[in-house]
Formats: structure tokens, sequence, C-alpha cells
């Protein structure tokens, strides 16, 4: 039995369904999860379904996020819990995926443990979204426009309006296909990942005037919980921000730490245009894919132990460059 028909199978037979992702939700975590809650309300409308973890106010038009019911055994014993855009168990948000009795992880994240029952892994995919799309087509579940236009926001988000190599020939044909079959408004999805109020723009000068860049072209800006207090912007917002900065030719590798006060540790956001930075950032416990990846650090020791291995990193990638 291929792939898509066991997770067929499975939503099918399950009354109740708990689906997470990772922990500082990103437009494709957000899309993915709640995209296929609403696919599978539209085909199975008498089921429940929870999507959880916590808010992220600048993607609430992708959708509301749910709250679990109090008696959490019960759904540990009886739900299925599906995991999207999340490759292990310490970066699910809001429940351990471990304790559930029947579970499936859709990732497009490499490999990095098994924590779920059904496994489908595709790190050649450009998305999470891409991959529930292709899910659908390949079952008898049917699109709606709003599951539509939730998915399109998580692919072009994670593809950056598919500027990015992870953009293949099947991303450009599943996406054919969904516009043909649903007649999505994709110039709304646009506007509403791209625009900005004005006080964003203000911060986004703020973090270009103040990259450090070392001699090996990694840039990296430390943000502390004063800084966004002064300019009334998240500790989530740098992050979100980081794929501006894509094209800055002295920067090869650039770095975000932002100050998380309430969690009491920095949110790291690292992205590379040649050097790969996975193995680097899974040595301070984190992760992702080869040229974006993140971690949560606590010390300016830690921190600074990243840049200088990613420092190193890039000198090696340039040396073979030169070479």
């Amino acid at each position: 039995m291929n792939i898509y028909k066991k997770i067929y199978r499975e939503i099918k037979k399950a009354k109740t369904i708990v689906i997470a992702r990772h922990v500082g939700a990103d437009p494709d975590a957000l899309g993915s999860s709640l995209g296929l809650k609403q696919v599978i309300l539209d085909n199975f409308p008498n089921k429940k379904i929870y999507v959880i973890g916590s808010p992220a106010a600048r993607f609430r038009f992708i959708g509301d996020l749910d709250k679990l019911p109090e008696n959490y055994d019960e759904l540990y014993k009886n739900a299925l819990l599906i995991v999207t855009d999340t490759p292990d168990h310490r970066r699910v948000d809001g429940v351990d995926p471990r304790r559930f009795n029947r579970s499936i992880k859709i990732d497009h994240h490499p490999f990095v443990e098994q924590m779920c029952q059904i496994e489908w892994i595709d790190d050649t995919a450009s998305s999470a979204s891409q991959m529930i799309l292709e899910f659908v087509f390949k079952t008898r579940l049917q699109f709606t426009k709003e599951a539509a236009e939730k998915l399109y926001a998580g692919l072009i988000a994670d593809t950056n309006r598919f500027l990015f190599a992870n953009s293949t020939p099947k991303t450009f044909e599943l996406v054919s296909k969904l516009i043909k079959t649903t007649n999505i408004d994709i110039t709304k999805t646009y506007e509403n990942l791209y625009k900005r109020p004005y006080k964003e723009i203000k911060f986004q000068g703020y973090l270009s005037e103040n990259f450090i860049i070392t001699e090996n072209n990694v840039g990296y800006i430390k943000i502390n919980d004063e800084t966004l207090k002064k300019y009334n912007v998240d500790a989530a917002m740098p992050g979100n921000m980081i794929n501006n900065f894509n094209h800055i030719n002295e920067m090869l590798v650039w770095v975000t730490f932002t100050e998380d006060k309430e969690l009491g540790s920095y949110r790291v956001s690292v992205r590379s245009r040649g050097p790969i930075i996975n193995e680097v950032l899974a040595r301070h416990g984190g992760g992702g894919h080869i040229y974006a990846s993140g971690a949560r650090l606590k010390t300016d020791e830690e921190m600074d132990s990243l840049i200088y291995d990613l420092d190193l990193v890039t000198k090696e990638y340039l040396e073979k460059a030169s070479n």
C-alpha cells in the first residue's frame, strides 16, 4: 500500500484528529496544518479536528488555531495525531507526539528521528504544504478554495515566491493543477503575506544598518528585547524578515539572534547562499534545511560559538570555490 493510501485510511478511520507543527510557526507550518484541517473537514465534516500550537499574529490571516480539551489522556489514547513540517519531537509545539497511539508525520526536512508510526518524509519537496497538495491530488479528497489558499500561502512562503532552488518541476505542476482546480485568488494571498505596516519597514532598516559582517562573509545581528519594544515588534519578526537579506553580496550566510523574553532564550534564524548550515545548527541543538535552519540559544557564549562555527564552514566553502 502506498503512503497516500496509508495516510488516507488513517484519516478516514479517525473520529478525532490533532494536527501539530513546529514551534515558532511560519507560513508553511500554519498553511500545511490549517490547510490539511480544512481539507479533512470539507470531505469529512463530522470529524473533530484540533490544530494546535502557539499563534503567530503576523500570519493570522491563514486561519485560527484551536484549544485542546482538558482531557489530554483521552486524546493521547484515542485521537490520531498528524505532525506537519517538523522533523523531531523536541520541536513539536503543544503535545508530545510519542504519547499518541496513532500518529503520522508529513515533513520536508532531512530525516532527524522517527517519532510517528507512519512517516512520509520528502526532503526534495519545497514545503510541507506542497506535500499536502500532492497527497490530496493522489487520493479521493477534494479541494475547496479556502483550503487551497491556505496551502498556497505556505508553499509560496517556503519557496520565497518560487525564487529558491526548492521550486522544482513538481512544485510548478502541483501549483498549476491547484489553480486550475480551485481558481484561488493568488493576488490576495500575496498581499496578505507581503503587505507590511510602516513600523516593520523601519525595523528592517534597523536590521540592515546593524548587521556585523565577518571576514568570511557571515552576517549576524543580536536583537534584545529593548530594541523590539522600541520598534514595537515581536520576537518572531526578525526571523520572518530573514529572507529579505538574500541578495547582499557581502553576506553568504546571515543570522538573526532575537531575545525572547517570555521563554528566556534567543530565537536563531540562519540562511545561506552556498555553505551547508543545517549540520552546524544540529551541533548547537537546532536544525532544518541545508540552506535554512534555526535554533534556540540562551547565552552570548552559545551565540558566539555558533557564529564561529558558521564562519569556519563559510571559510571552507570560499576556499573550495576559489580552487
